[in-house]
């Protein structure tokens, strides 16, 4: 895979993102249906505000069609599953939204510890907006429960999921992560007979927070075949926090977009592998302007991860910050090929691992083909963490990063394998780098602890010092446009 290829797929990819969803449906023909928790009749016919529905197990008695929309009642709080029936159409999705006093909180649903407070099954074209989750039962180890779950099995490609203003909160699932996982907001395929896969998820400025053990994501039974792969997702403006496991993961997908997310305590209950941002077997899947902080552990708890089985992925303009766990991981898993990753234009602070053979950076697992890790500034202030770590893959080349340890002592790159090309180093070195600057980058503070420190001050060595990429990439993460020819690291600034 060329730098050249790889940027007319990049490009490709984010031209289709940057068109956004297609419009929503002006024209809805179906049936409005309300439910009122606190005030409700279930013998009622709930087509208007007066004759709302008591309950959500009343709803998920009804089959709702092209059109219809389910409307819950703000400041009123149900407990049980909502499980709807039936399916909308192109054009005319089932919505389900909210009514009544503006002010008010957001309809509640309480699963009471159920597979799932919001649960759809084998069916497609629904947007659910506006509406806070939780589901809570009894402490366990053995069952899965989510927030909002939606279930394919065998069902082949469903179509149009919009999540929009979604807050899940205080769900107790088990530590299961794959094929059916447990957490807050999930897409799952399974079975085994019929090649299944999602076209367009959108899960948009919703909220996760303390739930077990995936944030949002994606999960599929399926391998990479191209009949399988879900297309059309994005997860955008999302805020995740304190989840047992996984923050945001992308799994079995093409063309994916995950951007502008924050990721804030993840990895903090499981006994796991787990990451903030990441794909599992996933192609041209680009992750963009993102934070992710508080990875607990040093089991994985990186920020981003190329893992087994990813091709031509893209981290950019991305901030990491405070993880235990470190920054990035490239792992290459068992019988499986990452090839034509990238990773540039990114900001590390402060993040670590002193658990060996991991670093802030860690290459470990097998070996990877054509991943490129470059203009990214990456700094942190401990002595025992090592800034790269690599025990033994190939196929990865660090080029035109800036590397900076900690005061004094500095911080070790423990990497005799990988490619070094025109970094530069301070409190810290790379021999096997043959354009190597060693100098103090001159970063706008002493002590970085955000990403405006990392700036360049005048007469920084990295200004001008770096390498033209033919990647399509014309900005930095600050929004500078990166000269020719570039600074080394993420600010392009002159």
């Amino acid at each position: 895979m060329t730098l050249r290829r790889t940027s007319i797929v990049i490009l490709t990819a984010l031209a289709a993102a940057a068109a956004g969803p297609a419009p929503a449906a002006t024209a809805r023909t179906g049936t409005a249906y309300h439910v009122d928790c606190a005030a409700g009749d279930d013998t009622a016919s709930g087509t208007s505000a007066g004759t709302a529905w008591r309950s959500v197990a009343r709803a998920g008695r009804h089959t709702f069609g092209p059109g219809d929309r389910l409307l819950l009642k703000r400041g009123t709080s149900c407990t049980g599953v909502l499980a709807p029936k039936g399916a909308g159409a192109a054009g005319a999705p089932v919505r389900i939204d909210d009514y009544g006093p503006a002010r008010s909180a957001k309809p509640r649903i309480e699963g009471g510890g159920a597979r799932a407070a919001l649960h759809l099954v084998n069916t497609e074209q629904w947007e659910i907006r506006d509406l806070d989750l939780s589901n809570t039962g009894p402490a366990t180890t053995t069952e899965r429960r989510a927030g909002l779950y939606v279930q394919l099995t065998d069902y082949g490609v469903a179509h149009h999921f919009v999540v929009d203003g979604v807050d899940v909160h205080d769900v107790n699932g088990a530590d299961f992560k794959d094929p059916d996982p447990s957490g807050g907001i999930l897409f799952a395929v399974q079975g085994s007979a019929r090649p299944t896969r999602f076209d367009g998820v959108r899960v948009t400025d919703s909220t996760v927070r303390h739930v077990d053990r995936t944030g949002i994501g994606t999960a599929s039974t399926w391998g990479r075949d191209a009949d399988a792969l879900s297309t059309g997702v994005r997860f955008l403006r999302n805020t995740v926090r304190d989840v047992g496991g996984d923050g945001i993961v992308v799994q079995k997908a093409r063309g994916a977009l995950a951007e502008r997310n924050r990721v804030d305590g993840f990895n903090m209950r499981s006994a796991g592998y787990n990451a903030g941002l990441w794909a599992w077997q996933s192609d041209d899947v680009v992750y963009q302007y993102n934070e992710v902080t508080g990875g607990h552990g040093t089991r994985d708890s990186m920020a981003y991860d190329i893992d087994g089985g990813n091709h031509r992925n893209v981290y950019r303009y991305n901030y990491s910050h405070d993880n235990e766990g470190g920054f990035l991981l490239v792992c290459n898993a068992e019988d499986t090929v990452s090839d034509g990753n990238r990773v540039h234009d990114n900001i590390s602070v402060n993040d670590r691992n002193t658990a060996s053979p991991y670093g802030v950076i860690s290459v470990v697992c097998g070996a990877s083909t054509d991943t490129l890790i470059y203009r990214n500034t990456v700094v942190t202030d401990r002595t025992d963490t090592a800034l790269v770590s690599n025990n033994g893959p190939t196929g990865v080349t660090f080029k035109d990063n800036v590397f900076v340890g900690a005061p004094g002592a500095g911080s070790p790159i423990k990497d005799t394998v990988s490619t070094y090309e025109g970094n530069l180093y301070w409190n810290t070195a790379q021999p096997r780098d043959p354009r190597a600057v060693t100098a103090d980058p001159r970063f706008a503070a002493t002590t970085p602890r955000a990403p405006g420190d990392v700036r360049l001050r005048p007469g920084s060595p990295a200004r001008g010092a770096g390498t033209p990429i033919a990647d399509g990439t014309t900005r930095d993460y600050f929004g500078n446009r990166i000269p020719d020819p570039p600074n080394i690291g993420a600010d392009q600034g002159r």
